[in-house]
């Protein structure tokens, strides 16, 4: 059984990385055979999957195989430094480039000259330095913080993500051309859970690993034990396995684990992507209270689903450049919120959670409502009398509303003749 470990994995007993992985599974081995292909060359690599499925385990292995496994390995975490050290720390720096910068510094680009640099987490990198770091890809060469003299690397790059970082593009979060730069030749790791082959090889490995360091004998599964380990959907992997193992050795009594000791989370794996939206959904109502009217109910969809959705919507915006996109954007949501609220002003000022005089004022000019023009002796013009009906909204929601400071009944404002009917006959 081929088996890949992190270097000296007994002294990480207690590290969140995943420190083993097996390929038992006939999906496993297929993905060890596509690894064996691409470890010769120096082609730039790419390692996605999802967390604790040993993105650098796998970079480690890469690197073995190349050319390059008398050199260095060099594995940086772009997430575990703060955005004014991590360009620091890949490019390196001189003295004096910055507070504190006592000496010069080579950076990790420097330090893995001849060998790899492995960058997980690369999807958490800062626009900035995605800049920075497409020119090193496309130079093959470092300028230190402080320095304008570039250094000349030989560097075979593997970066990692958990992220979708076709979807980071997309949504403007990660540059497009590094992207293609990075994603020379892929490796995707599959989650445990798609690879069950792999789950008891890897049980039985962790059973050794930390009974050797406590010094006791190994236990063994009981089949009720290995069957719940079969059938959970791992959404930590292998990092969440060897937590489950170590926890079962613990507790087990008589070197027997059985499914009791198992201790397994009932957090779900993330979906891959959202639930389709339903085809259709009844229109929103308004519910007559004794008090007034009472906001619509919200649709039953998870809150990130409608802001991608605006997020998306707004970046394809962005592309056309149109011109006054402000002024059309405010509009839109202007008129959607005043329908939505069946044309009711105070309801609609609640929802956007603005003054009910600019929803007044935002309409009119968009339209909504009429707005006659004031003629030069500062009467209004004869434009025919305000109906007078009753009120669409009812006396509660329309005479009832307390009048905050700010509100004013001034016909230039909400642009109507007669300021004594405006909350009324502007509902």
């Amino acid at each position: 059984m081929p088996l890949l470990t992190l270097p000296n994995p007994g002294a990480m007993s207690y590290s969140i990385r995943a420190k083993a992985v097996v390929f038992e599974d006939e999906r496993s081995r297929a993905l060890l055979d596509h690894i064996r292909r691409l470890a010769p060359s120096d082609a730039t690599l790419l390692v996605t999957g999802e967390t604790g499925t040993g993105k650098e385990i796998v970079a480690r292995h890469i690197h073995a195989l190349s050319h390059r496994a008398r050199r260095p390995f060099v594995a940086v975490n772009c997430g575990a430094w703060s955005e004014s050290l991590v360009e620091s720390e890949l490019f390196g720096h001189e003295k004096g480039a910055f507070t504190g910068a006592t000496t010069a510094k080579a950076g990790w680009f420097e330090s893995a000259n001849g060998g790899t640099l492995f960058l997980d987490e690369v999807g958490d990198l800062p626009q900035q330095l995605q800049v920075k770091l497409l020119r090193v890809l496309q130079e093959r060469e470092v300028v230190r913080l402080g320095s304008r003299q570039p250094i000349p690397i030989d560097v075979r790059l593997i970066a990692a993500t958990n992220v979708d970082l076709e979807a980071a593009v997309a949504a403007r979060r990660f540059r497009e051309d590094l992207f293609y730069r990075l994603n020379v030749a892929t490796v995707s790791l599959l989650p445990l859970r798609e690879r069950p082959g792999d789950i008891l090889p890897l049980a039985r490995y962790f059973l050794s690993v930390h009974a050797n360091r406590v010094g006791a004998v190994p236990a063994e599964l009981t089949q009720d034990a290995a069957h719940r380990l079969l059938e959970h959907p791992w959404p930590g992997n292998i990092r969440e396995l060897e937590n489950a193992i170590h926890h079962a050795l613990l507790v087990c009594k008589g070197h027997r684990i059985t499914a009791a000791d198992l201790r397994l989370t009932a957090l779900q794996p993330r979906a891959s992507t959202p639930p389709p939206a339903p085809a259709s959904a009844p229109p929103p109502t308004l519910r007559a209270l004794p008090g007034g009217w009472a906001a619509p109910e919200a649709p039953r969809t998870p809150p990130e689903a409608p802001m991608a959705a605006l997020e998306s919507a707004l970046l394809a915006l962005f592309e056309q450049n149109r011109p006054g996109l402000h002024e059309h954007i405010e509009e839109v949501l202007m008129r959607t919120a005043y329908r939505y609220c069946h044309r009711n002003q105070l309801q609609t000022a609640r929802l956007l959670g603005i003054s009910r005089n600019i929803v007044r004022a935002r309409l009119a000019q968009f339209g909504e409502l009429a707005r006659p023009a004031r003629s030069r002796g500062g009467e209004p013009p004869e434009s025919g009398p305000i109906p007078t009906g009753p009120c669409s909204v009812g006396e509660a929601a329309c005479h009832g509303e307390e009048r905050s400071a700010n509100d004013t009944d001034d016909p230039a404002r909400i642009g109507l003749a007669d300021p004594g009917r405006a909350s009324c006959a502007l509902a």
